[in-house]
C-alpha cells in the first residue's frame, strides 16, 4: 500500500480539455493509488506551486510533485507514465532523450492545446467516485 507521504501530486491546467483528459486517463490506470490531483488554478494548486518555488512559466505545464522535488513538462509526463501499469511504463525510458528535444515537443502541444483540444469555462469538478484523489 502507498503511504500518504509517498503520494505524488499532479498539478494540471484545470480549464484545458487535453489536461483534463490526461488526468482522467491517469485516474483510470492508477490502480495503486499513487497520484493525487489539483488544478493549477485552484487555491491548493496555487499554494503548492508557491511552496515548491514553481515559477510562472512552469505553470503552463503539467507539474509532478514528488516529496520536496518537482518536475515539469516532458519529465513530469514520463515519470507519471513510469508509474502506470502495463505498456505505459515503456514510455519512461524516453527520459534519456535530451530534455531540450522532449520539451520542444511538449511546448508545441502546450502552445496549441486550447486551439486543438478546446478549453472549459471553469475547472473540472470531480465525480464523487474520484473526489478522494483530488486535493480540494
Amino acid at each position: 500500500m502507498i503511504k500518504p507521504e509517498d503520494k505524488r501530486i499532479i498539478l494540471f491546467d484545470g480549464v484545458c480539455n487535453l489536461c483534463n483528459s490526461a488526468v482522467n486517463f491517469v485516474i483510470k490506470r492508477d490502480r495503486r493509488g499513487v497520484f493525487r490531483f489539483a488544478p493549477l488554478q485552484s487555491e491548493v494548486g496555487t499554494r503548492l506551486a508557491a511552496r515548491h518555488g514553481i515559477a510562472a512559466p512552469e505553470l503552463t505545464s503539467i507539474v509532478l510533485i514528488e516529496g520536496d522535488r518537482h518536475f515539469t513538462k516532458s519529465t513530469a509526463a514520463l515519470r507519471i507514465a513510469g508509474e502506470l501499469p502495463g505498456g505505459y511504463r515503456l514510455l519512461h525510458p524516453f527520459i534519456v532523450v535530451p530534455r531540450v528535444i522532449r520539451d520542444a515537443v511538449h511546448d508545441l502541444v502546450a502552445r496549441n492545446r486550447y486551439a486543438w483540444f478546446g478549453q472549459r469555462e471553469s475547472c473540472m469538478i470531480p465525480t464523487p467516485e474520484v473526489r478522494s484523489k483530488f486535493l480540494l
